[in-house]
């Protein structure tokens, strides 16, 4: 099968297209005919020896996104047949193999599509849109009337963000250039900050929920979300978990912190898909590639600004 594997970590230049051989499903796993393959942050973090880069063995198959079609199911699963059409976030935070034709993994780390969404819209969802609702849902219990943060609002896991705390009835404030406010709003933000001209902790406060997708490697996001918690608050730092000088100012304030890492779950995404089929949550799309275009597709979300997600074409 055709895949983009990787044998060293370093640049885009790494991402190589070749032949290799074609995965076959144990018992309670499915072999799934990948069509599209979403991009996140995580995979060229991955790719240059971040990110989760300490699980990997050479040679690695990147990416978690995944939308297809069951090719065949091994012993003992009855939830699927060949010919559903599924999608998923297998594996992680080990590889699940995703830039290639075919992927298996057990039949309960995958979920029917969404019907109403293609499969190149379907692979924008599961790994963003898991993350979105187990910090929104899951870790932060959001609740209706509640004052909700979101930054990188206008990133693939931010405007999931957006969606379901808006579903939940939060109030949401939410960061992003001021080109993305028009479109968030749409999405369900009550607030909207420039980021790039005002500091949010000046522009907010008496905040419930932070859900930070920054982290304090930039211009110490964390740090500052901290300002605008009211007491007993929650900040979920996302992308680098809690360092103790975090922890220790947080304590300070009189708030909590906590790190987060998304999880495999086929239920969860069951739920999305059907938020979706129902029109309460929409999938953006920024930029589609095929996949031999891989170290393309990671430039451009590396630039982190993109609009939602970009997605590599697998098969037709």
């Amino acid at each position: 099968m055709r895949a983009v594997t990787v044998t060293e970590f370093g640049g885009p230049q790494v991402l190589t297209a070749e032949e290799v051989v074609r995965p076959e499903p144990l018992p309670t796993e499915v072999l799934v005919r990948v069509h599209a393959a979403g991009v996140n942050p995580v995979d060229w973090k991955t790719r240059e020896g971040q990110g989760m880069a300490g699980l990997q063995t050479f040679p690695l198959i990147l990416g978690w996104d995944i939308s297809g079609v069951v090719e065949e199911v091994g012993f003992g699963v009855t939830t699927f047949a060949p010919g559903d059409e599924v999608y998923g976030m297998p594996w992680f935070p080990r590889a699940a193999g995703g830039y290639a034709e075919y992927v298996t993994a057990p039949a309960r780390q995958w979920a029917r599509k969404p019907a109403t969404l293609d499969h190149v819209h379907a692979a924008a969802v599961p790994l963003a849109a898991l993350t979105a609702w187990q910090t929104v849902v899951d870790t932060a219990h959001v609740q209706a009337g509640q004052r909700v943060l979101i930054t990188a609002a206008a990133g693939g896991v931010g405007h999931f963000a957006v969606q379901f705390a808006r579903h939940l009835g939060a109030h949401v404030i939410a960061t992003a250039s001021a080109a993305r406010h028009p479109w968030l709003r749409e999405l369900g933000a009550d607030e909207t900050i420039d980021y790039t001209t005002t500091r949010f902790e000046e522009a907010t406060k008496d905040v419930d929920v932070v859900i930070d997708l920054v982290g304090d490697a930039h211009d110490q996001t964390s740090t500052r979300s901290l300002k605008v918690l009211r007491p007993d608050g929650l900040l979920v730092a996302v992308p680098a978990g809690v360092s103790p000088e975090l922890a220790q100012a947080a304590e300070a304030a009189g708030v909590r912190v906590t790190p987060y890492l998304v999880e495999p779950d086929g239920a969860g995404l069951t739920t999305i898909a059907a938020l979706i089929d129902a029109g309460e949550v929409a999938v953006e799309v920024e930029e589609t590639l095929p996949l031999e275009e891989a170290g393309a597709a990671h430039t451009r979300v590396e630039a982190g600004r993109t609009r939602g997600k970009v997605v590599l074409t697998v098969a037709s």
